[in-house]
């Protein structure tokens, strides 16, 4: 089955995402999985320290862990300085020279356990190393799995720079064993897991090299080069189709790579659609930001200058000023996108029982009343409008009234920018679970979705 502009399969959006999760098990590796497919697909890289042409074209740039991606194709050059201008006085653009962004964001973080700074000791003969959790995590998910790492190490290079270099192994090094039953009969009533003593995998009964020496053999440096690292833990089942008729995809950190997936197959697409007459014209951009699960204030989360900066710079390579910028906002819309959660079939009770959400049902719009979720009904006409036009269906979520909302990066997004913005999902089971559940069509319903809000009007 096919979606939107056709470019949307069950079997390649599926396929797709199976093989962006095997190489992504780290954020930093997410952004370099996301910045491949951007290139291939025409996209620049351009560095926050240099100049950025005036010229349009495609563009991404990333800081850490996150990566922002955009097209200025079919705004005309320079807009705002008298040699192009947009829609004249009276158009559905308003003033002359208006631009609008259609963005999309997402996350590229995802709760896990990752190497404190002096990881090594021993315990009645075991080699252990120290982790710390990592955002909201089920814990018992993370037992009696076998676990890699990956991450990003920062180097002294030859020249006495600090460098960065990225690691994967994706090999069975870690294991966090549960107790056995016979030694605690109580585990099936209650599992009662403490992160600093429960927590902490095995690596080595003996001749364990100190983790810093194991890290500068994979990075390719002198132990005394390593000068410090953002390391962390991943299971090494891949991700895979699963259940009888291959409905589903299982695996790690879904939440929220399934979205950083389809956010950069929807700009893909929606930047070979051609753009409609006499709109302002839009200026379609993925946000993929770092740090969503630990709260996004880092000088590269949602909660950042990140998305703001690189609006202001769009604006200026096309010849505008502040005001302009914040013109640009008003037309603005912003879908944030975060899994949303499926209703469990063995827990039905603890969802809204008017708002149940389907597998493979379609894309989910999330709402609450009081703004957890940054959806009021300006921003849900627009997300429902998209899903329209893709012709797939759209699911609406609410919390139960007696139990607490979680949140995503729209709200934060929706202060920094002053823009319209909906918060919306794809239907996930065990989120938070060290091995997540996604429906396979839900995957091409989701890609076909943004890409119409990217490109609103554009098939």
């Amino acid at each position: 089955m096919s979606f939107g502009s056709g470019r949307f399969t069950t079997d390649s959006a599926a396929e797709g995402l199976v093989a962006y999760l095997r190489t992504s098990p780290s954020p930093f590796h997410a952004v370099a999985s996301s910045l491949s497919m951007l290139v291939e697909a025409g996209f620049t890289p351009l560095d926050e320290r240099d100049a950025w042409p005036s010229e349009p074209g495609r563009y991404v740039t990333t800081r850490g862990g996150s990566l922002v991606a955009w097209s200025t194709e079919r705004v005309l050059t320079r807009p705002f300085d008298g040699s192009g201008g947009g829609a004249d006085d009276g158009d559905a653009g308003g003033e002359r020279g208006a631009v609008a962004f259609r963005v999309v964001g997402a996350h590229t973080d995802s709760p896990n356990l990752r190497i404190k700074p002096r990881p090594d000791h021993e315990r009645v003969g075991w080699q252990l190393l120290g982790v710390e959790p990592y955002g909201g995590l089920l814990l018992n998910s993370w037992l009696d799995r076998d676990l890699g790492l990956s991450g990003r190490v920062a180097v002294r290079e030859a020249d006495g720079s600090v460098g960065e270099r990225l690691f994967a192994v994706d090999e069975p090094l870690l294991r966090v064993s549960q107790l056995a039953i016979h030694l605690d009969r109580s585990t099936n009533d209650a599992l009662t897991l403490n992160k600093q003593l429960h927590m902490e995998p095995s690596w080595a009964l003996s001749q364990a090299p100190l983790f810093v020496e194991w890290l500068a053999e994979q990075v390719r440096v002198e132990p005394v080069d390593v000068l410090s690292w953002d390391a962390m833990t991943h299971d090494v089942q891949p991700a895979a189709r699963t259940g009888l008729h291959r409905e589903f995809v299982a695996g790690a950190r879904m939440d929220n790579l399934a979205t950083s997936y389809a956010a950069t197959q929807a700009l893909i697409d929606a930047v070979e659609r051609p753009a409609p007459e006499g709109e302002v014209p839009l200026v379609p951009l993925i946000a993929l930001f770092d740090h969503e699960e630990i709260g996004s204030m880092s000088e590269r989360g949602a909660f950042s200058n990140l998305l703001p900066t690189i609006f202001e710079r769009i604006i200026s390579t096309l010849g505008g000023g502040r005001d302009d910028v914040h013109r640009a906002m008003a037309h603005t819309v912003i879908a944030s996108g975060d899994m949303a959660h499926a209703t469990h079939p063995n827990y039905a009770d603890r969802h809204e029982p008017a708002h149940h959400i389907a597998m493979n049902g379609g894309p989910v719009l999330k709402i609450n009343t009081n703004l957890r979720y940054a959806t009021d009904s300006v921003g849900a006409a627009h997300f429902a409008a998209a899903c329209r036009e893709a012709g797939v269906p759209m699911q609406e979520f609410v919390v139960r009234s007696d139990l607490p909302c979680g949140s995503t990066v729209g709200p934060m997004t929706a202060a920094l920018t002053g823009a319209t913005t909906v918060d919306f999902g794809a239907p996930t089971l065990s989120m938070h679970s060290a091995r997540e559940l996604v429906g396979a069509a839900d995957q091409a319903m989701y890609g076909a979705a943004l890409a119409a809000f990217l490109a609103p009007g554009r098939d």
